[in-house]
């Protein structure tokens, strides 16, 4: 995680678990509670720091320094102050600049290289002038806006453009979605599947889950659907091992839930094998709320076994294929829902029907199961 800001400054009296600094993760930003009243004494990774798991972030004291034991704590130094392994990522500086390099996080230096940037051209915000990643995300935006100028084109070619700075959850995304091309070989299978049955079903019961506070939606019926089907295929609930094949007992499905611009987050819904429809209705109508307010926390998004990716919500009939979330074996699709003419046998004569259809699809890893397993679970 990276150091995103501090609630509290030095000096500050804080309270048992006030909010007193936001970490930030590839995914989700998260608030750390003062894990003890008394004074906020020392920050020990600041903003842009790079806090590894079990580090230190501060110390809080009382008013008896000595008696809280200050002396006896070792803090973690932060990464921003520690030397950068030799090979390590970073702005090339130049002769007389090693006082900045020292003063840079390795966030910072990762953006400040990425996009060619010298720190001295930076007029830093942070605690003593330090650089933070906001200063170099301002130095990006201004370095890049282009000021439409009558017969001057910006590129070679006469086509205008700008460039848009990857926030680290858009980098983190191209990087999974590389490396679960790269590793698993995708296959698709596509079913089509008729609502009918699921709508007449909501239209019974919706009320009544609302009225206990569960939003009862088509996503949750995917859900408790794609917890059945692992009875007859269990792999698809699996993980990849060089010398084995991991089987899951629970199932935990993730749901692909769009931010916007901001890109995508998958929450998880823990143990779905033993929730009724009513509790995956209500944990996933909660769950999506939290992702949408930028609540999640890292547990939330951890953990998964399966994902579902319901593409048909923004109008797409089909996809293929749908990036598998590594490490897991398989992931779902569920196209747009929409009413198509398809041929029905009524007493044993063919009848045109008007039925309310979608493409569902499943797409697998083909190291773990294959195409039998895959249309089993269909």
């Amino acid at each position: 995680a990276v150091v995103r800001s501090w609630l509290k400054k030095v000096g500050e009296a804080v309270a048992l678990n006030d909010p007193l600094v936001e970490l930030e993760t590839d995914k989700v930003t998260q608030e750390v509670p003062a894990p003890a009243a008394g004074v906020l004494a020392e920050i020990v990774l600041d903003t842009d720091a790079e806090a590894v798991p079990g580090a230190l972030l501060g110390i809080i004291t009382d008013s008896s320094p000595a008696k809280a034991g200050v002396q006896e704590a070792k803090p973690v130094a932060s990464a921003s102050q520690e030397e950068a392994p030799v090979g390590a990522p970073g702005p090339r500086l130049s002769p007389g600049n090693s006082e900045t390099e020292s003063r840079l996080s390795p966030s910072v230096r990762r953006a400040l290289q990425q996009h060619g940037i010298d720190p001295a051209r930076i007029q830093g915000t942070g605690r003593g002038g330090r650089i933070t990643r906001a200063d170099v995300d301002r130095a990006v935006e201004q370095a890049t806006r282009v000021e439409p100028v009558e017969g001057v084109l910006p590129r070679t070619d006469g086509t205008r453009s700008h460039d848009v700075p990857h926030d680290r959850m858009r980098v983190r995304i191209a990087e999974n979605m590389l490396a679960s091309v790269t590793e698993a070989p995708h296959v698709t299978a596509v079913f089509e599947a008729d609502f009918s049955a699921i709508i007449a079903h909501r239209e019974r019961h919706k009320a009544a889950f609302a009225a206990k506070g569960a939003k009862l939606s088509y996503t949750a019926y995917f859900v408790a659907a794609a917890a059945e089907a692992m009875e007859a295929a269990p792999a698809i609930n699996s993980r990849w091992h060089e010398d084995r094949l991991e089987i899951f007992d629970d199932v935990n499905i993730g749901v692909g839930t769009a931010l916007g611009e901001k890109g995508l987050i998958v929450p998880v819904l823990r143990e779905v094998q033993k929730l009724r429809l009513e509790e995956i209705a209500a944990r996933l109508d909660a769950l999506v709320e939290k992702a949408r307010a930028e609540r999640l926390t890292a547990k939330d998004v951890a953990g998964g076994t399966f994902t579902i990716s319901n593409h048909g919500v923004s109008g797409s009939l089909f996809a293929s294929p749908i990036i598998i979330v590594q490490p897991q074996s398989a992931i779902l699709g569920i196209g747009k829902l929409e009413k198509r003419v398809v041929v029905r046998e009524v007493g044993g004569i063919d009848t045109i029907q008007i039925r309310p259809m979608a493409y569902v699809s499943l797409t697998i890893d083909h190291r773990v199961v294959d195409g039998h397993q895959t249309n089993a679970w269909l």
